[in-house]
């Protein structure tokens, strides 16, 4: 991949540093009608820890009234993402590879990694826990690495599946090689196809996403 496609490709997810109601440049709302996602600086509302806070200036992208997932305009299929991200008590999102695949991003800290499912925190939704428990509490910032290598098509078929190759949460690998034969619930289409785009849950709770980063591979 060229230095000039990966710069384009970074700049496009790139988000400005005012806080506005408007989606961030570089992205759409799946329902335009609905919800607020902002830039700004997020932090826990000192008075209620469930809900977040916002200050203008800063380049976080934050889901200030859940209604509606954020989409990129981009479209990706084998591609590397880096995002961090931080929720307040008891707050439910996730990241959809290619708008249909979900890691899943839930505060279930104080699981303390006790019988792990694939709805809790880093899990695969519906496919694989967490190998490793490696969550903070909520109000600090998570990391996820994701490699992700999409569905291939050959004919109109289907010819091998979806697969996060390695996920690496807080700097810790938490899955590797783990196949999806299907979309997860709550996708963007339903549908699997060979590029999409990467998509923030937002219809389930507050979140806040920062130093957002995909890499398409050749």
């Amino acid at each position: 991949m060229s230095l000039s496609r990966m710069a384009a490709l970074v700049a496009a997810l790139m988000i400005p540093a005012c806080a506005v109601a408007d989606p961030p440049a570089g992205w759409k709302l799946k329902h335009a009608d609905k919800g607020m996602w902002v830039t700004g600086t997020a932090t826990v509302d000192a008075k209620d820890p469930t809900k977040l806070s916002v200050k203008e200036g800063g380049t976080e992208v934050i889901n200030l009234k859940p209604s509606s997932d954020l989409i990129s305009e981009e479209k990706f299929g084998d591609c590397t993402v880096e995002v961090e991200f931080m929720i307040p008590k008891g707050s439910n999102s996730g990241v959809y590879l290619m708008g249909e695949y979900e890691l899943q991003i839930y505060d279930t800290y104080e699981k303390k990694g006790k019988d792990p499912k694939p709805g809790d925190m880093a899990g695969i939704y519906t496919f694989a826990p967490p190998k490793v428990y490696v969550d903070k509490p909520y109000g600090e910032w998570q990391k996820f690495v994701i490699e992700f290598q999409a569905p291939k098509f050959e004919g109109g078929k289907k010819v091998s599946n979806a697969k996060f190759v390695k996920v690496t949460f807080n700097g810790t690998v938490i899955h590797e090689n783990v196949e999806c034969n299907k979309v997860t619930p709550g996708g963007l289409t339903g549908k699997e196809m060979a590029e999409g785009p990467l998509m923030f849950q937002g219809d389930h709770g507050q979140v806040a996403f920062k130093n957002i980063k995909v890499t398409a591979k050749k």
